[in-house]
């Protein structure tokens, strides 16, 4: 069969990279064409645009981005009605997948969302789009299970959260290698994650590395997106006791003390990897006051989102600061906190429910479609 993906994002390449794998096994004549990034592309099938042209975040940063998203938004059904897919699967992605879609389900093609749109934190009324327009739901977050059919009875399916497989499935690299491999210095890591895309890995990466002459028996690793040059992170690597690792996430943590992680799925990764952490999220103002007086959240991270709790400390906008920063990250080099903190990871992961996500996705999309 013929399967159309749509993933936007470095995290959708991810899972859109697992999920491809597990169709693969399902349906061995499996023919996807996508929009991913190396990942994805990596696994097999046919990629038509790289992620790296899509990701605009923020609200101000979509409207200056507006004719780009609505040229992709056309080359993007041209290319599905040459390619006449028997299903699409939308990985996250809500503001574009939801138009695409729309489209879609109106000439009769199976939607299928894997990863669904994060309506319980804004936007709630776009569950009626959901509802006319996707033929099945997967969800990945525990609590989206009850608030689809509990509150607003639309159906889903509850498959587990992905990172569990992406992280279960990993090849392991010892400390020593991944030293060596990685000119490191013989001292324990901090992680900087500050985001695949470019304009919050410039607002990010600088408060982060302001506190680095305050830990010199540490060293401080960049954790470099994929999606990017290793020219555009140079400007910040001019502290010796800072350094830089591109496409190796996954190693970076299993190998670090703590971290400081941008907003967004990594906070739940370095969380599965049992590091201590402090989230840190700045966007720009205009965006940050659109975004306050529409979300209604008590939490920006997955992990507290998840626990229902403050298990990580959030610091947002003003908050995230050199003096903050400094304060949090000398708590999560305390052992009693840490203790604590890494039992409440136990905790999170066993709410995740397991492995098997990619795998219960692909046997439900196929069996579907036969």
């Amino acid at each position: 069969m013929k399967y159309y993906i749509i993933a936007g994002e470095a995290s959708g390449d991810l899972h859109g990279s697992n999920l491809m794998k597990a169709l693969y096994n399902e349906d061995p004549q499996a023919d996807i064409r996508f929009w991913g990034g190396d990942l994805m592309q990596q696994t097999g099938g046919t990629l038509v645009k790289h992620y790296r042209e899509l990701a605009f975040m923020g609200f101000i940063e979509v409207v200056f981005n507006l004719k780009t998203i609505l040229s992709n938004i056309n080359i993007c059904k041209k290319d599905i009605e040459q390619f006449q897919p028997d299903a699409i699967i939308f990985i996250d992605y809500p503001g574009f997948n939801m138009r695409i879609a729309k489209w879609a389900k109106e000439r009769g093609i199976p939607t299928h969302y894997y990863i669904s749109p994060q309506i319980w934190a804004w936007k709630e009324n776009r569950i009626a789009a959901v509802k006319r327009d996707f033929d099945h739901l997967y969800v990945i977050l525990p609590f989206e299970k009850e608030f689809y059919e509990d509150k607003h009875h639309f159906p889903v399916t509850f498959v587990g959260h992905p990172l569990i497989d992406a992280i279960h499935n990993r090849k392991v690299t010892s400390q020593a290698d991944f030293i060596k491999e990685n000119k490191l210095d013989d001292k324990p890591i901090i992680a900087i994650l500050p985001g695949s895309r470019k304009q919050e890995i410039t607002k990010m990466l600088s408060v982060m590395l302001s506190v680095v002459d305050d830990f010199k028996d540490y060293q401080f690793v960049i954790a470099g997106a994929p999606s990017q040059e290793h020219s555009f992170y140079e400007p910040f690597l001019k502290n010796k006791n800072v350094h830089f690792i591109a496409n190796k996430t996954y190693d970076l943590l299993s190998h670090s003390t703590a971290a400081l992680v941008t907003s967004g799925t990594a906070t739940l990764e370095t969380a599965l990897f049992k590091v201590p952490e402090v989230v840190c999220y700045k966007g720009s103002w205009a965006s940050y006051q659109i975004a306050k007086r529409i979300i209604t959240l008590k939490y920006i991270s997955l992990v507290n989102l998840i626990m229902d709790k403050e298990v990580v400390t959030e610091l947002i906008q003003d908050r995230c600061n050199t003096k903050n920063i400094r304060t949090e990250l000398q708590k999560l080099l305390n052992p009693d906190y840490r203790k604590q903190l890494i039992e409440q990871y136990d905790t999170l992961e066993q709410k995740l429910g397991g492995v098997g996500a990619s795998k219960k996705t692909a046997q439900h999309i196929v069996r579907s479609l036969r």
